[in-house]
């Protein structure tokens, strides 16, 4: 299949970015996204949900233009919290937080936010490229994912926190069991049962996601900082110049940013997997490559870059299944579904003939997003830093407002803010004993993918196809080994030593 890539319809998309109207909008959606991004509990896709009411007298190529910059946007914003205080604004920047806040605790905190802030960009461009470029054909490659590509993608996931972990793996095996054991609380999809809910009402749908995040990373972070302070031990950051790093370290990691960003998009293109799962994959393998694997998850940059370019990335290839078959990519997609169904358009490849200007206005709206995300994200990193600066007697009750607020937003409900505090008690007495919170939120978010495909696979035939449908034996293959390098490492080690 070829490419639609037209001069023509470039041009009228293009005619809706630079007028004035359509770049100032533009511009307020980038705005709007990287707080919402920053945001405890506000989501992208929450974000777009909230706006949407607000094109009702829009024309359709800007309202769209505005709602892309939007998503764009607020997935540059999530890391912006991650970095400086430990509290991803969105599930995407929990990977980011494993370096990026180390940096900060570092006195690095500017060269992270200038890391993040170009990877961001550089990633979102690509995305955009390829969307331009390749929509209608890379649409097919999501086509072929079915319920057993799913499971091994979400298995191989998850191997890939574990087989990167060294010698941390067995905490990291234990801490993903704990995430999957959490996802199977709420009602069976398909019986329709309850299962460990304790005859609780609000869990029958499960925990919810964002108030498990905010607590194992935002409350803990908290707690463990008064913890040090009644210790006696200094909680003071020291903060360097807000600048971007130089183009000689950015050069560095010039393979891992493209590679990210590829890999983003790819990961992206496939109905459901996300961004969470792209930083995750991207991450693995940027430490798979790396000469300085140890130092991932201590404040190395490259774990920065790979997590951003990927989570930026994904977005341009979510929005290729959207755009061309009318199949939305990820949440926030879905949300895109709706409203252009509210402005009486039908997502497909009809779309690019009837309204070229929206389709191709999408497209440039990607791009222009990032490049406008890269000069905010340059000029306020500045305003970001000083936050950790704040005296930790208003700081950290704020902190603790917001986290608690962001909860309660999700479901307007009590017990999701008393799920995040004592997520919050839970994350802060795992780290005393040495355990990360960021495969138990891996465990949890593709805990229901696992699950559900899994049983779904199981309905449409025979466990063999499992091995003789190409793709899915090329995840569960790379999974077993990403599984099983670390215990090999480990057991070649004790033969070693004695």
């Amino acid at each position: 299949m070829e490419s639609v890539f037209s001069f023509a319809s470039f041009a009228a998309g293009a005619e809706v970015l630079l007028s004035p109207y359509g770049f100032l909008l533009l511009l307020l959606g980038v705005v709007l996204g990287i707080v919402i991004g920053a945001t405890p509990g506000l989501s992208p896709s929450m974000g777009v949900a909230l706006l949407v009411p607000l094109s009702y007298g829009m024309e359709p190529a800007y309202a769209f233009a505005f709602f892309v910059a939007v998503y764009q946007a607020a997935n540059y914003g999530g890391s912006l919290t991650a970095i400086v205080l430990n509290a991803p604004g969105t599930p995407s920047a929990v990977v980011t937080a494993l370096d990026g806040y180390k940096m900060t605790s570092q006195g690095k905190g500017g060269e992270a936010l200038g890391y993040a802030v170009f990877a961001s960009a550089f990633g979102g461009l690509i995305g955009g490229i390829v969307l331009m470029l390749f929509a209608i054909p890379l649409a097919g490659f999501g086509l072929q994912f079915g319920p057993h590509e799913y499971f091994a993608l979400a298995l191989f996931g998850l191997s890939t926190v574990i087989g990167f972990s060294g010698e941390k793996w067995k905490k990291t095996f234990i801490a993903v069991l704990f995430g999957l054991l959490l996802a199977t609380v709420g009602t069976d999809t398909f019986s329709g049962e309850e299962r460990f809910t304790l005859g609780i009402f609000e869990l029958f749908d499960g925990f919810s996601f964002i108030p498990v995040m905010i607590g194992l990373f935002a409350l803990a972070e908290i707690f463990t900082r008064l913890e040090d302070k009644a210790s006696g031990l200094s909680t003071d950051v020291p903060l360097l110049d807000a600048g971007l790093p130089s183009l000689r370290l950015l050069a560095k990691f010039k393979r891992t940013l493209l590679q990210s960003s590829l890999i983003g998009t790819l990961i992206g293109i496939i109905p459901g997997a996300g961004a969470t799962i792209a930083s995750f994959i991207s991450y693995g393998q940027a430490k798979r490559l790396s000469k300085e694997q140890k130092s991932f998850g201590n404040g190395n940059p490259e774990g920065v870059v790979s997590s951003e370019a990927a989570n930026s990335s994904s977005v341009g290839g979510a929005l290729i299944p959207l755009l061309s078959l009318g199949i939305p990519g990820s949440a926030t997609d879905a949300v895109l579904l709706g409203a252009i169904s509210m402005h009486g358009l039908v997502a497909g490849p009809e779309l690019f003939e009837t309204d070229p200007d929206i389709v191709y206005g999408i497209f440039l709206s990607v791009i222009f997003a990032n490049i406008a995300i890269f000069f905010f994200g340059f000029f306020g990193n500045r305003i970001w830093l000083r936050v950790v600066d704040v005296n930790e007697s208003y700081l950290f009750p704020t902190i603790f407002a917001l986290c608690l607020l962001g909860s309660f937003t999700i479901r307007n409900s009590l017990f999701d803010c008393w799920t995040c505090f004592l997520f919050g008690i839970l994350g802060w007495l795992l780290r005393k004993f040495g355990y990360q919170a960021a495969p138990i939120v891996l465990g949890l978010v593709l805990g229901g993918m696992i699950e559900t495909n899994l049983r779904r696979a199981f309905l449409m035939g025979e466990v063999i196809q499992f091995f003789t449908r190409p793709l899915c034996l090329f995840f569960l293959l790379g999974a077993a080994i990403l599984f099983l390098s670390p215990v090999w490492s480990s057991w070649r080690g004790k033969k070693q030593a004695s």
